[in-house]
């Protein structure tokens, strides 16, 4: 390729009627001089690189090897790269103004999708997720008015082809809650350990169909109590609580023998995870893990779970031993009460620290967090899963992208796990199915 290219003084003049100084990216003129060089008639191979015209992301091949290639670079003759995009216009009326000067501009570390993902602090897994399944006697699968979406499942066939559902998109924990029927229920609410009923049945049916499903368990009296409470209650209302710890020892060990790989006290009597501990190392469950519910409030959202189980309280309230939501450092006082009671075993099981419920006790969970090394779980609770239902049904918000939200700041506040009646929707939308 021949060329001749004559270079000769040049002025450039300024812009009149623009003051510079003014403008970002306008300087004063400058005058440029170059000197006058003729140059040497040559005749080379030159690369040329272009960008596809077809715009699907593949460009043509030149048919040269690749030691073709290092030659002619070696030699200086570079390829040429696809031009630099002009740089976006700002709209009109846009002011032209000096840049800041920032050190640290943090938007830079957001400007991309890629960008986010690669600096995104906290991550959502089906593999966090316990869900929350009701069960009974039926055959039916009954839906439960106040939780669209969730139903009483038969523990035949209802319940098997939900788990089926949640392993299918990763969700392989799932914690069961049985609908006694009321001519079982007692004042001692004895058939909470007994060894055939519909909870171990479950448990023997679950485990027989998934060996490795992890099934967590409710250690309470009250679906299966008369009074509708978490404990016996004496005549004069008063909720025993030693007499009361000792049933929910035998109904733990019920449900670990019959395979539970987690038993959950959610009855917030006093020294329970203690007791329970030592009873479930008498009878040879070491193995069999404990999921205290450390912090559990006398919160209001707990309306739909009462409706689903069936179980609402026959007088009174159970605030003598639920938390009030207005305390924060009681919730440290039980953290300590439960880790002290089984911090000797940790060996055999882990015992992990609940708050419920959790979206409105963030501050709750973040403070258990950084207090102590223990798994954290979070119980998203039947209020909370239905006002986001309600509010999606109302078209108020868009319920997948604040369920997923809602999510996401459990996992923020430091929770390792979540209870959650979404679980099987997050997980489907997670793995990128359709709603």
């Amino acid at each position: 390729m021949a060329s001749s290219v004559f270079h000769a003084p040049c002025g450039a003049p300024s812009i009149k009627q623009l003051e510079c100084q003014k403008y970002v990216g306008l300087r004063p003129s400058v005058t440029l001089r170059f000197n006058c060089v003729k140059t040497k008639t040559v005749t080379t191979r030159r690369l040329v690189v272009t960008a596809s015209k077809s715009h699907d992301g593949t460009t043509k091949k030149l048919g040269i090897s690749d030691a073709e290639c290092e030659a002619a670079v070696v030699a200086g003759n570079i390829p040429e790269a696809p031009p630099v995009p002009p740089k976006p216009a700002a709209p009109a009326g846009t002011p032209v103004v000096p840049s800041l000067p920032l050190s640290r501009r943090p938007r830079r570390n957001r400007k991309s999708p890629a960008m986010r993902a690669s600096f995104q602090e906290t991550n959502l897994s089906p593999a966090n997720f316990v869900y929350p399944l009701f069960i009974h006697e039926g055959e039916e699968d009954t839906p439960i008015g106040a939780m669209p979406g969730c139903y009483r499942l038969g523990w035949r066939h209802g319940l098997v082809q939900e788990v089926a559902k949640a392993r299918d998109v990763g969700v392989n924990s799932v914690v069961l809650f049985p609908k006694v029927p009321d001519a079982l229920k007692s004042p001692t609410g004895d058939e909470a350990y007994n060894d055939n009923g519909l909870v171990p049945r479950t448990i023997w049916l679950l485990k027989d169909r998934y060996p490795d499903l992890v099934i967590y368990t409710d250690v309470a009296l009250d679906p299966y109590s008369s009074d509708g409470h978490d404990g016996i209650v004496r005549e004069d209302g008063v909720i025993m609580n030693d007499e009361t710890v000792h049933q929910l020892c035998k109904q733990a060990v019920s449900q670990a023998r019959a395979g539970a790989d987690v038993v959950s006290p959610s009855d917030m009597m006093d020294g329970r995870v203690g007791a329970i501990r030592a009873a479930l190392d008498a009878e040879g469950f070491q193995h069999v893990s404990i999921m205290s519910y450390t912090a559990k409030y006398a919160s209001s959202f707990y309306g739909p779970f009462r409706e689903a189980l069936d179980s609402n309280p026959r007088f009174g309230d159970k605030k003598t031993y639920q938390m009030n939501p207005a305390n924060y450092r009681e919730a440290l006082v039980e953290a300590q009460a439960d880790e002290s009671e089984g911090a000797d075993i940790l060996l055999f099981s882990v015992l992990g620290s609940q708050v419920k419920p959790g979206l409105p006790y963030l501050d709750v969970i973040r403070l258990l967090r950084d207090k102590y090394p223990l798994p954290i779980a979070a119980y998203q609770v039947s209020g909370e899963y239905s006002m986001i239902k309600a509010g999606g049904a109302l078209k108020m918000i868009d319920e997948q992208r604040v369920m997923m939200e809602s999510l996401m700041c459990l996992r923020r506040a430091g929770a390792d796990i979540i209870l959650t009646y979404f679980a099987l929707q997050a997980a489907r939308c997670l793995c990128g199915e359709k709603r």
